[in-house]
């Protein structure tokens, strides 16, 4: 990727395909990917429930600002954020100031099949998943469109399907002047 700004930060709800996409689209742009929920859990030795149960909702928060801040302070990373990290304005500066911020949309019919088994994430633990959905949504859409310098819409393709189409996306971006460079470790294209 020819540009000032290196980093790549997916956000979006949850489900909305930012650690299963975010991985592939490391690989296509020649990333290190890192999940912050996943690295959360690894630096804690906790899951996300279990921060949630003894530390509440804003110990959680502070913790991932501190460790966004870690992440997003390194070169050439592609960050999966928590869904919640838009909350605060002080995370979505910090993403806008130190890389491309990708807003991976998706609708909330799309959420509950993809989160239909999902019994970990403690903000979804409720008797009425889809008006908790909506209710995140409220909030939280306009967030994520307000950060992005970018969004892009997940649909029922495959995740290297849609991985690809995010790379080409995010290089017509970054480089407007040659929109066909190819990202690394993938085909050059045919003009």
């Amino acid at each position: 990727m020819a540009h000032s700004q290196q980093n790549i930060f997916l956000i979006g709800p949850m489900g909305s395909g930012k650690t299963t996409i975010g991985k592939q689209l490391a690989k296509l742009l020649g990333l290190t990917f890192f999940d912050c929920d996943h690295e959360l859990e690894r630096l804690t030795g906790a899951s996300v429930s279990l921060i949630f149960d003894i530390e509440g909702e804003a110990g959680f928060r502070q913790r991932e600002t501190r460790l966004l801040d870690e992440l997003s302070a390194r070169s050439d990373v592609l960050i999966a954020t928590g869904g919640g990290v838009v909350c605060f304005e002080e995370n979505r500066r910090m993403l806008r100031a130190r890389g491309f911020v990708v807003y991976l949309k998706t609708d909330i019919e799309q959420q509950l099949l993809r989160l239909s088994k999902d019994k970990s994430r403690p903000l979804l633990q409720a008797k009425d998943r889809m008006q908790r959905l909506q209710e995140l949504a409220r909030v939280r859409n306009p967030l994520y469109a307000e950060t992005a310098d970018l969004v892009f819409n997940t649909r029922k393709a495959s995740i290297y399907a849609s991985a690809k189409a995010l790379s080409l996306a995010i290089n017509e971006q970054l480089n407007p002047l040659n929109p066909h460079i190819a990202p690394a470790n993938s085909e050059p294209q045919n003009k």
